[in-house]
């Protein structure tokens, strides 16, 4: 038993100064069978607004007033901020409430509604929705491009997001791959098998057509109908979260997508046990130790990270992961922190090169093991290097037994 929760418990960290990942999530990407949800946050260094962000820009333009109170309001405040609004009727007063607590989408349809008396695809707002992302004609970040390579399955890729932007199409097509788009009612059934791929916008994507305005999921009456009343998404999370890890990144835990998709998950998880383990990349800018047991309480493994300097630990350990990949990895990568680390005795080595060591010959099938134990042999790796693939060996052999 102390093996088996030591082997739970085991983290890896994949090069000096990275976050440390749970080996379990790393030999279950080995296998294929993790899936990546993405939210606003990896498409921010592109330059694209989060949901508060994009708030903020469309009171810009369709309400001046609200706007020039929403525009100061500090990040964080929530009931405890004050201002004068006797200028604004009741309705404006209502909004920069909701606003105030963090509830954007409710925001939204209450400006909608105030606006148009409706919410359908060609309101004010989601014309300035549209515009605003249409109009930004960003590049994809560094982080785009690494979630795409880990997305690959091993033959086919596949990647969830709650952005609206073709940001992650792009990082595939500088990869010299294609992914097709897919949104709301058109996207695959989840399985393993590879037709289910590609990019598939749970909440809509916006359409390159400027004739064309998309179906999105944006306000709380766009939520109501796609969670509650066609279930679409929570269906597809929930078939998801049945056979894959799912990965979230670039979410905080109050984002309104990530409400309801915890919610989404969290009940089926009450009444159902074959869920698979779900985690987030969780960053703060100091240790946070409420908003972690935050992510737990809510069915999810938080991986946190150092989110200063922008995030920068987040994207190098992505990228890393991405280099030192099972299913698309550089071998010449690969191959070279083989030489470095058995370079120095086992005994004498640093745990966190034991540990990625030990990774990657964990991870390995047979043949692969035979070729790293060959490599290792080729530059004189002392025998606790071997010894230790040995080892690993035998404990794959006994799991196949079991």
């Amino acid at each position: 038993m102390k093996n088996e929760v030591s082997a739970q418990e085991r983290v890896i960290c994949l090069g000096k100064g990275l976050v440390t990942i749970p080996e379990r999530l790393l030999l279950a990407h080995a296998r294929g069978e993790v899936l990546f949800i993405c939210g606003a946050g990896i498409s921010m260094p592109a330059g694209l607004p989060d949901f508060r962000k994009l708030v903020v820009n469309v009171y810009n333009e369709l309400d001046p007033s609200v706007h020039a109170i929403i525009s100061k309001i500090p990040w964080g405040v929530c009931n405890k901020w004050e201002t004068d609004l006797t200028a604004l009727n009741n309705s404006q007063r209502a909004e920069i409430k909701r606003f105030l607590v963090g509830d954007y989408d409710v925001v939204l349809g209450m400006l909608e509604r105030r606006l148009d008396d409706k919410t359908s695809g060609d309101s004010r707002v989601r014309h300035a929705v549209t515009e605003q992302l249409r109009s930004a004609k960003k590049k994809p970040a560094n982080i785009h491009r690494a979630l795409v390579r880990l997305a690959d399955r091993g033959g086919t890729r596949t990647i969830v997001t709650t952005n609206f932007d073709l940001l992650l199409e792009s990082a595939a097509k500088g990869q010299r791959t294609t992914l097709q788009s897919y949104s709301l009612g058109s996207i695959p059934r989840p399985t393993r098998q590879s037709d289910f791929c590609g990019v598939l916008h749970i909440h809509g994507a916006i359409s390159n057509s400027s004739n064309r305005i998309s179906e999105l999921v944006l306000s709380d009456q766009d939520f109501g109908e796609f969670y509650l009343r066609r279930r679409l998404v929570p269906d597809f999370i929930y078939d998801a979260a049945r056979l894959f890890n799912l990965v979230l990144v670039g979410y905080s835990a109050n984002d309104p997508p990530m409400r309801y998709l915890l919610n989404a998950v969290a009940a089926d998880g009450v009444r159902f046990d074959d869920l698979k383990e779900r985690f987030t990349f969780f960053g703060t800018d100091s240790p946070d130790p409420v908003a972690l047991e935050d992510w737990k309480a809510r069915g999810i493994t938080p991986i946190h990270y150092d989110a200063q300097n922008h995030h920068a630990g987040l994207l190098d350990t992505l990228e890393r992961w991405a280099e030192l990949s099972a299913t698309n990895g550089k071998k010449t990568k690969i191959d070279k922190e083989v030489r470095r680390i058995v370079k120095t005795s086992r005994a004498l080595a640093p745990d966190e090169d034991k540990d990625l060591f030990d990774h990657l010959i964990r991870r390995s099938n047979t043949s692969e093991r035979i070729r790293l134990s060959a490599l290792a042999s080729s530059v004189n790796a002392d025998l606790g290097w071997l010894d230790a693939i040995i080892k690993i060996g035998s404990e794959k052999s006994l799991e196949r037994r079991l």
